[in-house]
């Protein structure tokens, strides 16, 4: 996979009534993403024992602000660590920069996961990972997950894709 690219969304995949694109998890399964300075703007939630309380609204102010600034593209993921029971962090991965927000670049290799039910299931996803990241002999950093759905865009498509995204250090022995 080439730097700083992960699979297209394709935006006329939502259906009435939705606002999400229906996510196909081809291209996301068990693949490897490397970036290099890739730009996001980072935003925070609130959370009380690892739930969300704010999330709703923070997705939609942030997503107005990048789609205003014509930062959006087709080349879309959303990386969330809820791994703090007070609050969570979200990278939006953007074009170029957004005025107002917090820019940032990441840099680091990444292996995806794609798990499909409800998001109760994260602690068991993030084992998995683990998991998944020790049978390829590496360590894992920070765990992100990419929720592809909204829960009511879930619900009306049947499916809850979430992709387990683990950032890799360094090989082990």
């Amino acid at each position: 996979m080439e730097t700083n690219h992960v699979p297209a969304t394709d935006w006329t995949k939502v259906e009435p009534g939705c606002c999400c694109p229906r996510f196909e998890p081809n291209g996301w399964d068990d693949q490897e993403f490397h970036f290099r300075d890739k730009a996001f703007v980072h935003t925070r939630t609130h959370s009380a024992f690892h739930i969300p309380l704010d999330v709703g609204s923070m997705f939609k102010r942030t997503w107005r602000a990048i789609r205003d600034a014509h930062a959006d593209g087709n080349e879309f993921i959303v990386m969330s660590d809820e791994s703090a029971m007070w609050h969570g962090e979200h990278y939006f991965s953007v074009e170029h920069d957004v005025p107002g927000a917090e820019n940032i670049k990441l840099t680091g290799d990444f292996l995806t996961h794609v798990f499909e039910g409800p998001y109760s299931k994260a602690p068991e996803w993030a084992r998995e990972m683990k998991q998944i990241v020790a049978y390829r002999g590496r360590q894992m950093g920070r765990l992100y997950f990419y929720y592809t759905t909204c829960p009511k865009c879930a619900k009306k498509y049947g499916k809850n894709y979430v992709v387990g995204i683990a950032q890799l250090g360094s090989v082990t022995n």
